[in-house]
């Protein structure tokens, strides 16, 4: 007999609180925000921090969250609707830019202005955006070559330059515009090999650069993971910009790594840098830091403390109005002068936006095919928002009844080993289908045919790797119903990994594909997250 996974998922008419990061006595508990978003730049302006990160292949990208206490985040924005024009992005004949796209950003503000920048393998560019209004926008954007790896945009003194590269780190000069690199300016390696204070065998070489001014001091943070250890965070110092730098290791403990660290308004200083987290992704940790003989001294007694003696996020990762949170449910009723789609979702790659609409059916979200596919993978439009730990669930109504035959729509988790629980036309026929691509390659393991077109279904996630003992993997499970009410478990669990091809922690993903003739669609409701989870069948 099947195997049958614990799907069942407590529900109220309202969508529930999502703790974060907190444990009974109201304390935050590190991760600070139990999902992924890896590559972190954090800006204090005055008593508010601001904070980008990496989405690669999504669409928007490079999402700018918000926050008073470091606690207790939320989006405000994007830095981009879509980041360039190119077959990958596009999901076009035969490529995409899974695990590429846009990696680590830089934030500043500068005379009044506020700077993003990033860059892409994708497009081999670097990309500069500027804004008067970080959380409101609009944003400008330039690109130049040749691409600067994990760079860190830095001013001082009046000129721009840029931090970057991978084992040696360079310091390079740009023009006053940003619009290039300055012909005749600084252009230097300032650390070589700086993995090297880190000791033992070469592996990942120093990366992720972010540069700190303080004291009349330069302060540049990196990782490095010593091959047969774990990822380590560096720093380096100097009295100039351009050095000479010496370093040393400042945290060497549960690969809590890269990163940066930002002031408080009452002078207090914390690292914010994040852990590899299994199949929920890359996790942000915040590290008390405190200065020591002019070097900044991360931990208590060096190690990253699971708890911290801060407030707890008082409104959860979905945030008070469940438009501004990292995760949000969404029922896409909309009224006049709402955003078309809540902060929290984002596209799997660049969207055709005549292929989807919230106006044809109010209400709905419908998502139309537009070509043959023949993989979750391959499909644009899919729709994504960030799962989170340590355990969620997300459900959503299903109206199939516009699937043309060989068409199958539902409710996915997203990543190179994906599943996913829809509803397939073969020839007439609907039915309930389990996907399940373990060895990346999809492989159907249930099908159950129903003859009405409006489903429910919902995908679960159990993050809790780090608690189940040897041996626990994070695990997803499927699960339909027919009236909302008695839900039935379909498929194997599915056995989530972290994959670098994907580079991203698994997501909720909606999705209408084509197998046959393009131009069905799906439609979908009352799309609800929650933390909560019990027995089920």
């Amino acid at each position: 007999m099947r195997k049958l996974f614990i799907v069942a998922l407590c529900l109220s008419a309202a969508s529930p609180r999502l703790a974060a990061a907190e444990q009974p006595g109201g304390v935050t508990r590190n991760p600070v925000i139990w999902a992924d978003v890896p590559d972190m730049a954090i800006l204090r302006d005055g008593d508010t921090y601001y904070m980008s990160s990496t989405t690669m292949h999504m669409s928007p990208g490079v999402p700018i969250m918000k926050s008073h206490d470091l606690v207790d985040w939320k989006l405000v924005g994007y830095a981009y609707d879509t980041l360039d024009d190119a077959d990958a992005l596009n999901v076009e004949n035969g490529q995409s830019a899974y695990g590429a796209g846009s990696w680590a950003s830089s934030l500043r503000k500068h005379d009044g202005v506020y700077y993003v920048t990033t860059f892409s393998g994708t497009t081999r560019k670097n990309y500069v955006y500027t804004t008067d209004d970080i959380e409101h926008g609009p944003w400008k954007k330039q690109s130049f070559e040749p691409m600067l790896h994990d760079h860190s945009l830095f001013f001082d003194d009046g000129r721009a330059y840029m931090i970057y590269g991978g084992g040696d780190i360079r310091l390079v000069e740009l023009k006053a515009d940003l619009s290039g690199v300055k012909p005749g300016g600084v252009d230097q390696v300032i650390v070589r090999d700086a993995g090297a204070v880190a000791g033992g065998r070469r592996g990942l070489p120093a990366e992720g650069s972010q540069m700190v001014k303080h004291d009349g001091r330069y302060y540049l943070f990196n990782i490095t993971w010593p091959r047969g250890d774990m990822r380590t965070q560096i720093v380096h110092r100097a009295d100039q910009l351009t050095g000479p730098y010496e370093g040393r290791v400042v945290l060497h403990d549960q690969g809590v790594a890269q990163g940066t660290i930002v002031d408080t308004p009452d002078g207090d200083w914390y690292a914010f840098i994040f852990q590899d987290h299994g199949a929920v992704g890359r996790t942000p940790w915040l590290v008390p830091v405190r200065w020591e003989d002019g070097w900044p001294v991360h931990g208590v007694d060096g190690k990253a403390p699971r708890v911290l003696d801060l407030p707890a996020d008082p409104d959860g990762l979905a945030g008070p109005d469940g438009l501004s949170g990292i995760v949000a449910s969404d029922d896409f009723e909309r009224a006049a002068g709402d955003r078309p789609l809540p902060l929290a979702w984002q596209w799997n790659h660049n969207p055709v936006n005549e292929l989807w609409s919230l106006d044809q059916r109010p209400g709905w979200l419908r998502l139309t095919t537009g070509r043959v596919d023949q993989t979750l993978v391959q499909t644009r439009n899919t729709l994504t928002q960030r799962t989170f730990g340590p355990a969620c669930s997300a459900t959503v109504k299903l109206d199939a009844s516009g699937l043309r035959d060989g068409d199958v729509a539902g409710l996915g988790l997203l990543q190179r080993q994906y599943g996913y629980v829809g509803v397939q036309n073969d020839g007439g026929q609907l039915a309930v289908v389990a996907v399940a691509a373990e060895r990346y390659q999809p492989s159907e393991q249930a099908r159950t045919p129903i003859d009405q077109p409006v489903v429910y279904l919902r995908a679960e996630c159990d993050f809790r790797d780090r608690e189940g003992g040897p041996g626990w993997v994070d695990r997803g499970g499927f699960a339909y119903s027919l009236d909302g009410q008695e839900w039935k478990s379909i498929g194997d669990p599915l056995p989530m990994a972290y994959t670098l091809p994907h580079f991203m922690g698994y997501r909720f993903a909606l999705f209408s594909l084509s197998t046959n003739t393009p131009g069905g669609h799906a439609d979908f409701d009352d799309f609800t997250i929650s933390d909560q989870l019990r027995a089920g069948e």
